[in-house]
C-alpha cells in the first residue's frame, strides 16, 4: 500500500465541542495553513536547511575554546631518553601542572568552506520557496475539498426535493386509481421511481458526509467534530486574462519555480565547492592562557601559528566530486527547464478548462430550466387524465440529471478558477473570493 500523500492529512487539534461547529470557507483554510501534515512536513525541512546552514558557516566563523586543567605528573626522565647527571634522580616529581587558556581557530582562505556556505545559504532560500509553495498546495487541497463537500451538499439538497417530488406524485397516482382514472401500473411505475429516488438520497447523503471527513481530515478538524458549511459558492463569471500576462504572473509569482531556480543556484556553488577542493586553504590558529604548578604562580603563555594547506595528490577525490556536483547541476537545470513547461501546461490546461466549464454551466443551467418545465408539464397531464404517468418518471429523470450536470459543472468551474489561481501562484488571494453569497 502506497504511502498517503501529506498534504491530504492533518493534525488533529483542539478539542470536539458540543454542537454543530459551523465552518466557512476563510476558516477551513486558516486551519488548514495551521495544522496540514504537508505543510507542517514542509516547515520542518525548511528548519532543517537553516540548521545545515549554521554547520556549514561553522567552518568560516572563528572558533574559540576555554579549557581549564589541572594534573599531578612524575615523569622518568630516562622514558624521554634523558640521562640523569651524577646526584640527579632518574624520576621526576611528583609535580603539579595547571593550565587555564583560549584556543582559537580562524580560516583565512577556504574556497571550498566559503562556497558551500553559499550552496546552503541557496538551499535555506529554496526550502523558504518550498514552504511557500506548500501553503498554495494547502490552499488548492482545502478549497477544492470544500468545494467538493459543497457539491455533495447540493447533490443531497436536490435528491431530497426530488424524492418529495415522488412521494408527492407517488400519492397523486395513488388518489386517481382509486378514482378509477388511471391504471394500476401507474401506481407503480410511481413507486418504482419514489423508491429510486430514496436510495440516491441514501447514497447523496453518505457521500456528502465522507466529503465532510475529508475535509476535517486536511484541516485538522477532529473528526468526531460535528459541523456544517457555512458558506456557498455562487457562479461568477471568471475575469478575461490572456495566455500571455498569465504566464508572466505565474513565472514571477510560482513559489516552487523560484525554489527551483535556487536549488540551481545552490547545485552551481556545490560544484564550484568540489573545485575548490583542489585550492590552497590558509587557516591561524593561536592559543592564550596561563601556566604553572598552582593557580597562584603561574604566568601568562601564548602561541600563534598560519597554516597553508597546499592539495597535491588526493586519489582522485576531488575529481570525483566535481562529477557528482556537475551531474547534480545538471540535474537541477533540467528540472527547472522542466518546471518551465509544466508551468505553461497547467495554466493553459486551466484557462482551457476555465472556458469551457464556465460555458457548461450556462448550457446545464438552461437545461435544468427547460427540465423543470417539462416536468411540470408532464404533471399537468398526468393529473387532467390525458397521458400516463410515464412521462411524469421520464421527465423526472431528466430533471435530475439535469441538475447533476449543474452542480458538477458548477463544481468544475470554481475549481478550476483555484487551479488557475494555484497555477499562477495566486490561490491563497483567490480563495477569499469564495466566501459567502448564494446560488
Amino acid at each position: 500500500m502506497g504511502a498517503q500523500n501529506p498534504f491530504f492529512g492533518g493534525v488533529p487539534s483542539g478539542q470536539v465541542t458540543p454542537g454543530v461547529l459551523r465552518l466557512s470557507v476563510k476558516e477551513a483554510v486558516q486551519r488548514g495553513l495551521k495544522y496540514n501534515l504537508g505543510l507542517l512536513l514542509s516547515e520542518d525541512q525548511a528548519q532543517a536547511a537553516r540548521g545545515a546552514r549554521w554547520k556549514t558557516l561553522s567552518d568560516l566563523l572563528p572558533n574559540l575554546v576555554l579549557g581549564v586543567r589541572g594534573s599531578a605528573q612524575q615523569i622518568n626522565l630516562l622514558a624521554f631518553g634523558i640521562a640523569p647527571t651524577a646526584g640527579s634522580p632518574a624520576v621526576v616529581g611528583p609535580f603539579g601542572v595547571f593550565d587555564a587558556r583560549a584556543f582559537l581557530t580562524q580560516p583565512v582562505l577556504d574556497i571550498h568552506a566559503l562556497q558551500r556556505a553559499r550552496q546552503e545559504s541557496q538551499n535555506v532560500q529554496a526550502a523558504t520557496w518550498n514552504y511557500r509553495s506548500a501553503r498554495e498546495v494547502v490552499v488548492l487541497v482545502v478549497g477544492g475539498s470544500y468545494l467538493q463537500a459543497l457539491a455533495g451538499a447540493a447533490r443531497r439538497d436536490a435528491v431530497q426535493v426530488q424524492f418529495q417530488t415522488a412521494q408527492a406524485l407517488y400519492q397523486q397516482a395513488v388518489d386517481l386509481k382509486k378514482a378509477g382514472v388511471v391504471a394500476g401500473i401507474d401506481v407503480l411505475r410511481a413507486q418504482v421511481e419514489m423508491q429510486a429516488q430514496q436510495q440516491r438520497l441514501l447514497a447523496t447523503s453518505n457521500d456528502y458526509e465522507k466529503q465532510k471527513l475529508s475535509l476535517a481530515r486536511v484541516i485538522g478538524l477532529p473528526v468526531a467534530q460535528q459541523f456544517e458549511l457555512g458558506d456557498k459558492v455562487p457562479f461568477e463569471a471568471a475575469p478575461e486574462i490572456t495566455l500571455e500576462p498569465a504566464l508572466e504572473v505565474a513565472y514571477r509569482n510560482r513559489a516552487d519555480y523560484q525554489a527551483a531556480m535556487s536549488l540551481a543556484r545552490a547545485a552551481e556553488a556545490g560544484k564550484k565547492a568540489a573545485q575548490g577542493e583542489a585550492l590552497p586553504s590558509l587557516q591561524l590558529t593561536g592559543d592564550y592562557g596561563t601556566l604553572g604548578p598552582r593557580p597562584t604562580d603561574s604566568h601568562g603563555t601564548f602561541s600563534a601559528t598560519a597554516a597553508l594547506r597546499v592539495p597535491i595528490f588526493q586519489g582522485g577525490k576531488v575529481r570525483g566530486d566535481v562529477l557528482q556536483a556537475d551531474a547534480l547541476l545538471k540535474q537541477r537545470q533540467s528540472e527547472l527547464d522542466d518546471l518551465r513547461g509544466r508551468i505553461e501546461f497547467e495554466v493553459r490546461a486551466a484557462l482551457l478548462d476555465l472556458r469551457a466549464t464556465g460555458e457548461q454551466v450556462q448550457v446545464a443551467k438552461s437545461t435544468m430550466k427547460l427540465a423543470q418545465e417539462q416536468l411540470k408539464q408532464a404533471q399537468d397531464r398526468f393529473a387532467a387524465g390525458v397521458a400516463n404517468n410515464l412521462d411524469v418518471v421520464q421527465a423526472q429523470e431528466s430533471l435530475a440529471t439535469a441538475e447533476e450536470n449543474y452542480i458538477s459543472s458548477l463544481n468544475l468551474f470554481n475549481f478550476a478558477k483555484l487551479s488557475l489561481a494555484r497555477a499562477m501562484g495566486s490561490a491563497e488571494e483567490a480563495v477569499r473570493t469564495f466566501a459567502g453569497g448564494s446560488q
